[in-house]
């Protein structure tokens, strides 16, 4: 596949749906949704507030009048939320293409309701347990496709998030910590996509990074919000040497429409993935390791009480 991909390439999308996850005005997700519903996809937005949810979908229907939108509050951090939304989504049908977009960067050190670490439990542990309550649907589809949004920063992890996800790391640091959990969902990718072809389950799993993009992700992540005071200036900052979001978008989306085989990793084509038109490429050796693969996968079915496929 070359670099030559852009939105014009996404074949017709109608009659198909689309469950994105994470889709906060103007971030990665709404942009991925938004080129889904232009070319006739029902899109379910999922996020965690019905009042953001709300604003994407109206910045769609600006776009999109004819837009087919519907929305899914979950808040991936909360188990119990995740199955709860993996439930009311039961009344969505058939599903083509699930993009677990949803996550968080850098975070100060803080454990969720169900005793794991923020960051691990929203990038790893939630997208694994809602994948896995989708999958009927995914497979009703005949072929469906799970996407699942990684990093470039995936490369800077020393070592795959194997420990015990309840006892916490002797010293937190919080960007070694979200390396990690990008090397986690490469490892569950690959996983994903060997189970579902060695048991001929019709659902093939790709995934896809953004390279550098100018969204709320790192601000949000270090003070918790997008705007007022240091955050301002961080994300404006981002914003000034970074490419747009609406662009970063570009690797998820040919992830979810492009004829790949299952198991291709998407990113940008430019220098050191950052930027430019998507194209396949590699992760890191560790992502790409069988064996902490199936480690890791035995461990998020524990933590999530959930076996699939």
């Amino acid at each position: 596949m070359t670099s030559s991909w852009t939105p014009a390439s996404i074949p017709d999308q109608s009659g198909r749906a689309a469950v994105v996850t994470g889709t906060s005005l103007g971030g990665l997700g709404h942009h991925t949704a938004l080129e889904l519903a232009r070319k006739g996809a029902r899109v379910v937005l999922a996020g965690r507030t019905a009042r953001k949810l709300d604003e994407t979908a109206r910045a769609i229907r600006d776009e999109v009048p004819a837009a087919e939108v519907e929305q899914l509050e979950v808040d991936l951090a909360d188990q119990s939320s995740v199955r709860t939304a993996g439930a009311r989504a039961s009344g969505f049908g058939a599903i083509d293409v699930l993009v677990n977009n949803a996550g968080v960067m850098g975070t100060p050190y803080r454990t969720t309701r169900d005793g794991f670490e923020l960051q691990m439990a929203t990038n790893h542990f939630g997208p694994f347990l809602l994948t896995g309550l989708l999958l009927p649907q995914l497979v009703a589809s005949g072929d469906a496709r799970v996407v699942t949004v990684s990093s470039v920063f995936h490369r800077l992890a020393s070592s795959a998030p194997l420990e015990s996800p309840r006892v916490p790391r002797r010293q937190y640091r919080r960007w070694p910590t979200y390396a990690r959990t990008k090397v986690a969902n490469l490892l569950f990718t690959f996983e994903l996509d060997r189970r579902c072809r060695e048991g001929g389950v019709p659902v093939t799993a790709t995934a896809a990074h953004p390279g550098f993009a100018g969204t709320h992700l790192a601000a949000n992540g270090q003070y918790g919000r997008s705007s007022g005071g240091i955050a301002t200036i961080l994300d404006a900052a981002i914003r000034a040497v970074s490419q747009p979001a609406a662009i970063g978008a570009w690797p998820t989306i040919m992830a979810a429409t492009a004829d790949l085989p299952g198991g291709s990793f998407v990113g940008p084509s430019g220098l050191g993935e950052m930027a430019g038109s998507p194209q396949v490429v590699t992760g890191n050796t560790l992502s790409r390791d069988p064996v902490a693969a199936r480690a890791l996968w035995e461990i998020s079915e524990e933590v999530t009480r959930i076996s699939y496929p």
